[in-house]
């Protein structure tokens, strides 16, 4: 079990039976740590111990780009419903903040990432997340692997939700029929309007209901002295997410 010790805007993490040394002090944190305990250094400096939760991960993940941000996280399990004992199918792993977000909630996953280094990466993050049971991430291209996964299906035992964040979604959208059980979701994500255009034609096309795509803007509110107003810095825009059904 990994812990986040925090301290004013500082934030360690650490498991138990390791040291933190900072300009604080040293703190040799106990084999038998609880979240919520105070813990502090031999200066005497406090540190507030608090389980992982979802954004602390997507603070402290190891990068390999630009990660899923938690508003488009939220989005698609909104839209999608995605809980408990759901089989999930994703592409394009990346840092890993999706899976292990659907992880946690009791879902089971297997993703692909066609990046070995990447995937290592993403495997440490599960192991960070304590989803390692939960989350399967696999090296290669999920192209490459539709064939095999229809021809493991027994009747309607597909998938309950089909998730990719990939340049070539749409390749994977046209089987999207094959991979679904029946009632099933599919979550698109795109950072570009022409991918998500030819996501959604791809979708309709092979008899999807429900096809929809939103844009995801967020802005952050300042409020001071002088007045309130959106925020001028972060990033507003993120992406596109299309969704859809099999019927």
């Amino acid at each position: 079990m990994t812990v986040l010790l925090v301290h004013g805007d500082r934030e360690y993490l650490r498991k138990p039976g390791e040291e933190l040394q900072t300009d604080l002090g040293v703190l040799d944190v106990p084999e038998d740590v609880e979240p919520g305990q105070t813990l502090e250094t031999h200066l005497g400096e406090p540190f507030e111990v608090r389980r992982l939760r979802g954004p602390d991960l997507f603070n402290h993940f190891e990068r390999t780009g630009a990660p899923m941000m938690p508003r488009d996280v939220g989005l698609i399990v909104g839209h999608t419903g995605i809980g408990r004992g759901d089989r999930v199918l994703d592409a394009g792993t990346g840092t890993g903040v999706l899976s292990a977000y659907l992880g946690r909630m009791d879902a089971d996953v297997t993703t692909y990432e066609r990046d070995p280094d990447f995937a290592e990466v993403a495997r440490r993050n599960m192991e960070l997340a304590d989803v390692t049971d939960r989350v399967d991430v696999r090296v290669g291209d999920l192209t490459e692997e539709l064939d095999d996964l229809v021809a493991g299906f027994e009747d309607d035992d597909g998938f309950d939700v089909l998730t990719l964040d990939t340049g070539d979604a749409a390749e994977v959208v046209a089987r999207a029929p094959d991979l679904l059980s029946r009632g099933g979701y599919l979550a698109v994500y795109s950072p570009f309007v022409e991918q998500t255009r030819e996501a959604v034609d791809t979708a309709r096309e092979v008899g999807l209901a429900n096809v929809e795509t939103l844009e995801t803007i967020q802005r952050e509110m300042d409020f001071d002295d002088r007045g309130s107003r959106p925020s001028t810095a972060g990033v507003g825009h993120t992406g596109y997410l299309t969704f859809a059904r099999r019927p």
